[in-house]
């Protein structure tokens, strides 16, 4: 679901987390026990139609598997809700519960699972959206004026009041303080979570200017300086006012770069992207790599994903998307090795359950199980008859768990409420719950880490 929040920047290090545990053997005293079959009430779910790589949800067949295996005896008592498909592996990859692994369910906002596998894919953890600032015209240092236009272009999915004042602040040390002239954005700008490019142009033109600023922009500007440490470095009231309008058109080539404002680190956007389960960010950065359909290519191509088993229509998860709890466990594991060679782990692009802000918050919060899951959320209230999964890793005494639990066709809190249990209960059939090594970072510090890189041959105004 969308959400709203406050975000700040700062130049705080990077975030070093250590998970610990290893897997060790199970039914180390006592004989492992057979495979236990319960029933699955419903049903199985729809399947989609094929298309030549990604498929699209369309007409469907019947699936048969209805049962649950488990290595587990207490679990075989469990019912579970409406729809469901479950699939928990150790880390070496042995199966320890699944039940209708390779049926297609609506994954949700795990989905944005698979957007972040793709970006990371891509670009890296160290990539930065850049925003350029332009002009065509050159400064009176005598007037503090600037003669001519602003042009600013950039795809960041993160710029906010912060970052236009932040611009603003950045052209009074060059020493404009009055553009005579215009300011205009391409139509990629985007601002504030704004999917308009005229919209976004116009906030960014009345944030710039202290006198048009609205309270709430100050207020998220002063929430900026005080997470980044500056209220002693920044002096007076950033502040840049245009006599003419604002505009959303293509920019010449024949432009001056004067800087560029650079994002925090796409790690940082993914850490509050999937913890806010924020659908304009995730949408966003599957634009980047060519929408749902390439998000769904690379996944094929990089996880090992059987044929009709990840088909997406969105890089957000809403909608009617269709993916087997099987292939959201082996997009966990290519997620998992790909975030490794940047000796990362899970708990740096997902919530930590009871610890981070955003949707885990709430959940697996108490004295014993706080820390000790690190997953993706996901809830749609309508959607193919209500739908709430949850995937990631788990962590237990007797080592980490990856888990997938898909639910459809039912009351979404009844689901999770379902989840909740059905993790505490694994857990517990596993020794119980232990935290994570984790120290937390807040996600407006993680998202303070812009800065401002100017030309090569340029020097900073004083």
């Amino acid at each position: 679901m969308r959400s709203t929040f406050s975000k700040s920047l700062s130049y705080a290090g990077v975030l070093a987390i250590t998970l610990f545990g290893m897997i060790s053997s199970f039914g180390q005293t006592a004989p492992q026990p057979l495979l236990q079959d319960i029933k699955v009430y419903g049903q199985p779910t729809p399947y989609p139609t094929s298309t030549p790589l990604v498929q699209k949800t369309g007409g469907v067949t019947a699936v048969a598997s209805n049962a649950v295996r488990t290595k587990f005896p207490a679990l075989a008592e469990v019912s579970i809700p409406g729809y469901s498909g479950i699939l928990i592996e150790s880390i070496d990859g042995s199966v320890m519960i699944e039940s209708n692994a390779t049926s297609v369910f609506n994954p949700a906002s795990n989905v944005k699972i698979a957007t972040a596998f793709a970006v990371l894919k891509t670009f890296g953890p160290d990539f930065r959206f850049m925003t350029n600032v332009y002009t065509d015209g050159s400064v009176d240092a005598a007037t503090g004026t600037l003669n001519g236009n602003v042009y600013v272009s950039g795809r960041d999915p993160m710029f906010g009041f912060e970052h236009a004042v932040a611009i603003a602040y950045e052209l009074n040390r060059l020493g404009v303080r009055t553009v005579a002239g215009d300011l205009i954005a391409t139509d990629n700008f985007a601002m504030n979570f704004s999917g308009s490019a005229p919209r976004s142009a116009e906030s960014l033109f009345g944030t710039m200017d202290a006198s048009r600023r609205t309270a709430a922009a100050s207020r998220v500007w002063l929430n900026y300086l005080s997470n980044a440490g500056k209220f002693g470095q920044v002096n007076g009231i950033p502040s840049v006012s245009f006599s003419g309008g604002v505009y959303v058109q293509p920019i010449p080539s024949s432009l001056r770069l004067l800087f560029t404002h650079e994002s925090a680190p796409l790690r940082e956007i993914l850490k509050v992207t999937l913890s806010y389960s924020n659908n304009f960010l995730s949408e966003r950065l599957g634009d980047m790599v060519g929408g749902p359909y390439a998000v769904a290519r690379l996944v094929h191509q990089n996880a090992s994903v059987p044929q009709g088993e990840f088909s997406i229509q969105t890089s957000s998860g809403l909608g009617y998307n269709r993916v087997t709890p099987n292939a959201m466990m082996r997009l966990l594991r290519a997620l998992r090795n790909d975030l490794a060679r940047y000796k990362m782990t899970f708990a740096d692009i997902m919530p930590v359950a009871g610890v981070d802000k955003g949707t885990l918050a709430n959940r697996f919060d108490s004295d014993f199980a706080t820390g000790s899951v690190i997953g993706k959320t996901g809830t749609l209230g309508n959607t193919d008859g209500g739908a709430s999964t949850l995937a990631g890793e788990l962590n237990t005494r007797n080592g980490k768990m990856l888990f997938v639990i898909f639910n459809m066709r039912g009351s979404v809190a009844r689901f999770r409420a379902f989840q909740n249990s059905f993790v505490s209960l694994v857990q517990g059939q596993l020794g119980g719950a232990v935290p994570i090594s984790y120290s937390q970072v807040s996600l407006d510090s993680r998202l303070a880490k812009t800065r401002i890189s100017y030309p090569f041959n340029q020097g900073r105004g004083n």
